[in-house]
């Protein structure tokens, strides 16, 4: 039986969507390293409940590692309908402290993807890139049309690396490779190393959080539940060689490979403060915050262009923080008890 390869399974996105593929009657193989990157018991908890499905099969598996890729492409586990290759080395601050790993997991292992898919025809490759690339724009809202060669931080070179890489693969081989740049992802589930996790934790404990630039920051929040209903469009619409692309004005959006991105975001930014606020009302308990400077690696702002998006498969992200919030209260509250 033909299948989804989701690797990053046992993440944050790469969970939802396991649900929601499963949930449809979707075949899936996940593949996960657990790395201790955050704790990898709630990569576990998230398994445990994956695992409840007969149609689910997990490998543990690191995607820098060449010969376990190829061994997971070949025979009947390279038998995929669409690839999915969510995991990765996350985090802009910590790709500052530790650049070793984000070549090793987001250069060599996407390598690995790619040459998998090439080898056993992939018909659609959909991988998960990041409002990171766009570096030090300052046009706003960010379009996938833009230019986006000024990344101010190693994970976003590794992101944007990926996105040149998977067009070359397209040109060459005629691999459908679609890119989906992620805009501030949360919601239930979510990684413990971002901002409503942190600072959910750390006032419910009494403890001061964290804010940079002194709280004059806007971000496109974007509520999981919106993600995975991109994701799944995307999913089912392998993208064709556009033949109106010019090669004397080409446009980063679109191209004359089987290749395209997408932006993936709210389309409403939010400043950080209005973010905290919310999250106050919700736990009923103020924060003490703890100002400090902008970090190397951060940008003032993020809003997607989302109007490619809506055009191709009919699908612009609309929860608040007003919705959202209150539901990772929520779960955050139940899980940890």
């Amino acid at each position: 039986m033909k299948s989804v390869l989701v690797t990053g399974a046992a993440g944050f996105i790469g969970y939802h969507l396991c649900e929601r593929l499963l949930g449809e009657g979707a075949t899936v193989v996940g593949v996960d390293n657990l790395n201790p990157y955050y704790e990898v018991s709630l990569k576990e908890a998230r398994l445990a409940r994956l695992r409840r499905h007969d149609r689910f099969e997990f490998h543990k598996v690191d995607i820098a590692d060449r010969d376990a890729m190829e061994w997971l492409f070949e025979g009947q586990k390279g038998d995929f309908i669409v690839v999915v290759h969510l995991a990765a080395q996350a985090g802009v601050r910590y790709s500052i402290k530790n650049p070793h790993a984000y070549i090793d997991g987001n250069i060599k292992g996407f390598m690995n993807i790619l040459e998998g898919c090439r080898h056993r025809k992939a018909p659609h490759l959909v991988f998960a890139s990041s409002s990171s690339v766009y570096g030090g724009n300052a046009m706003i809202p960010f379009s996938v049309h833009h230019n986006v060669d000024h990344p101010v931080s190693l994970y976003a070179a590794t992101k944007k690396a990926n996105e040149l890489m998977a067009h070359a693969y397209a040109d060459l081989y005629g691999i459908p490779c679609t890119g989906l740049r992620f805009f501030t992802v949360y919601g239930p589930w979510g990684r413990p190393d971002m901002a409503l996790f942190l600072f959910t934790k750390a006032i419910l404990e009494g403890l001061p959080i964290d804010v940079y630039n002194r709280g004059n920051m806007r971000r496109d929040f974007t509520y999981i539940d919106d993600i995975i209903e991109g994701v799944v469009r995307v999913m089912g619409r392998a993208p064709r060689p556009d033949p109106r692309w010019d090669k004397f004005n080409p446009d980063p959006g679109t191209s004359s490979a089987p290749y395209r991105v997408y932006n993936i975001g709210n389309n409403r930014p939010v400043m950080l403060t209005d973010f905290i606020k919310v999250l106050e009302d919700c736990l009923g308990r103020k924060a003490t915050k703890n100002l400090l400077p902008m970090q190397p690696g951060d940008v003032a702002e993020t809003c997607a262009d989302v109007d490619d998006l809506m055009r191709d498969v009919g699908f612009r992200p609309s929860t608040t923080i007003e919705e959202g919030i209150p539901r990772f209260v929520d779960w955050y509250r139940k899980y940890y008890g």
